[in-house]
């Protein structure tokens, strides 16, 4: 055992989170696509009008491979507890987003 005090904890911090009105509204999206180097994750969040030959980026994330994995951990840990008070979610004969029609 050590005769060290243990070192102060510092003190927590709150944090207080802005949005503007035009991002509090959201944007619908029924599409993504993931891309990463070694240092970091693309996410490009789109919405793919159904019959339409184009999609729309309406949003798009850069982030360390650190945070992707926090927000996969966050994603699991939500949908367990959706699917806990509203049931299964049924991903149908498509168990991905769409494959894009464009090249």
């Amino acid at each position: 055992m050590s005769d060290k005090p243990a070192a102060p904890q510092p003190p927590a911090v709150q944090l207080q989170i802005e949005i503007d009105p035009a991002t509090a509204n959201g944007a619908f999206i029924n599409m993504a696509m993931v891309n990463h180097t070694d240092t970091e994750f693309t996410l490009d969040l789109i919405y793919l009008q159904p019959q339409a030959p184009r999609a729309v980026v309406r949003a798009r994330a850069i982030t360390t491979p650190k945070h992707i994995k926090r927000l996969l951990h966050a994603l699991q840990e939500n949908i367990a507890k959706y699917e806990a008070r509203f049931g299964a979610i049924d991903l149908g004969d498509a168990p991905s987003f769409p494959a894009p029609p464009f090249n």
